[in-house]
C-alpha cells in the first residue's frame, strides 16, 4: 500500500507540474519552469515510470525500427517501463489507443501519429490533463505538447529535389511516389522535393506521373505499374521512402525497364534503404533518424524536471553509390 501511494504522491506531482506548464505556454516554452521535489524523484526498479508508445503502424520497416530503438534506450533504465501500442495505419484506433493509455495513466505519452488532424485532439486531451507528451515524426496541429522530435522533411526533400536536378542535367522526366499525403512528412516531402527542382526555372525538367502510395511498398509496386504502362520514358523515380523506391525498382525490373532509370528514396535504414544502394538498386537515400533514442532522453528528463525544447531537428545524410562505403555524407 506505502509503495502505491507513493507511486500515485509522484504521478501526480508530475501532472500538477504539466499541467501548469500547459498554462504557461507561450511563456516560455516547454520545460521553462522546475517540476516540485517530489516529481524530480526518479522511478525504481520495482515501481518504474511508465511509458506510453503509440506507434500508427508496423507495416513499415522503419517505424519497427523506431520502436526497437526505443525499446533498446529504455531497457537501458531499469526505472522506466515501455507500453507498445500499434494502431495498424487506422487513426480512430490509434485515437482510441492514446485513450487508452491515458486512462493507464502513464506518466509520459510518446506518440508517432498517422495522420496530424484526427490526433491532434486526443494529444492536446493528454497534455492537457498532465500527462507530457513527446510528439515523433509526423507532427500534429497546433502546440499542446511537451516536445516534437523529428528531421526536416522539406529539408530532406528539397535536398532530394536539388540532388536529382544535378544528376539529370536539369533535364528529365520523373515519376514521383508519395507518401501519406494526409500526413505532415508526405506534404513536406514534396513540397521540398518540388522546390529543390525548380521546375518553372528547368523546363526540360518534368514530372511525368506522380500517385499516393501512402507509404507501402505494395501500392508503390502497383503504382509504379501504371507509371510504366502510361510513360514510355521514365529517366528517374523518387519516392517518399525507400520501400516505395524498392517497390518502384521491382516494376521497373518486371518490365525490363530498370536499367533506363535511376531511384532515390528516402530512411536509409543500414538494412534497407543504405543495403539497397549498396547493392546497386538505389542510387541514392536520404537518412531519416528514427527519433527512438532522442525520445527516452526527452522522458527521462521531463520526469527529472528538467528543460527540453519545443523542437528537436534530427539531422540527415545522404548515401549514393559514390559515398555509401564512406558512410554517406552530411547534407547541410
Amino acid at each position: 500500500m506505502k509503495k502505491r501511494m507513493s507511486r500515485m504522491h509522484r504521478r501526480q506531482a508530475l501532472r500538477w507540474f504539466a499541467a501548469l506548464g500547459a498554462i504557461a505556454i507561450g511563456m516560455g516554452g516547454a520545460g521553462a519552469c522546475k517540476k516540485p521535489a517530489a516529481a524530480q524523484r526518479a522511478g525504481t526498479a520495482v515501481d518504474p515510470w511508465l511509458v506510453g508508445m503509440s506507434q500508427c503502424n508496423l507495416g513499415e520497416p522503419w517505424r519497427v525500427q523506431m520502436n526497437e530503438d526505443i525499446e533498446q534506450a529504455a531497457a537501458k533504465h531499469p526505472n522506466l517501463r515501455v507500453v507498445f501500442k500499434d494502431a495498424q495505419n487506422d487513426s480512430l484506433v490509434q485515437r482510441a489507443q492514446v485513450e487508452e493509455l491515458v486512462a493507464q495513466k502513464v506518466d509520459v505519452l510518446l506518440i508517432s501519429p498517422k495522420e496530424a488532424a484526427p490526433l491532434t485532439k486526443p494529444v492536446a486531451k493528454a497534455y492537457r490533463r498532465g500527462i507530457p507528451v513527446v510528439v515523433l515524426d509526423r507532427a500534429v496541429q497546433g502546440d499542446a505538447y511537451t516536445t516534437f522530435i523529428g528531421a526536416d522533411n522539406r529539408k530532406i526533400g528539397h535536398a532530394a529535389g536539388e540532388w536529382v536536378r544535378r544528376t539529370l542535367g536539369a533535364k528529365g522526366r520523373i515519376v514521383e511516389l508519395k507518401g501519406l499525403m494526409t500526413s505532415t512528412p508526405g506534404r513536406d516531402r514534396h513540397a521540398g522535393f518540388r522546390a529543390g527542382l525548380a521546375l518553372a526555372q528547368h523546363p526540360d525538367l518534368k514530372v511525368v506521373f506522380e500517385a499516393d502510395m501512402q507509404w507501402l511498398e505494395p501500392n508503390a509496386r502497383k503504382e509504379m505499374e501504371s507509371a510504366l504502362a502510361t510513360q514510355k520514358e521514365i529517366d528517374l523515380v523518387y519516392a517518399h521512402n525507400d520501400p516505395g523506391a524498392h517497390g518502384a525498382y521491382l516494376a521497373a525490373k518486371q518490365a525490363g525497364r530498370e536499367k533506363q532509370m535511376k531511384f532515390v528514396g528516402i530512411d536509409a535504414l543500414p538494412h534497407e534503404g543504405v543495403r539497397y544502394v549498396q547493392q546497386g538498386l538505389l542510387d541514392a537515400t536520404f537518412a531519416y533518424p528514427t527519433g527512438g533514442e532522442q525520445a527516452i532522453d526527452a522522458a527521462l528528463k521531463i520526469l527529472a524536471g528538467k528543460p527540453v525544447p519545443k523542437k528537436i531537428v534530427l539531422g540527415t545524410r545522404l548515401f549514393t553509390r559514390d559515398n555509401v562505403a564512406r558512410g554517406g555524407e552530411e547534407v547541410q
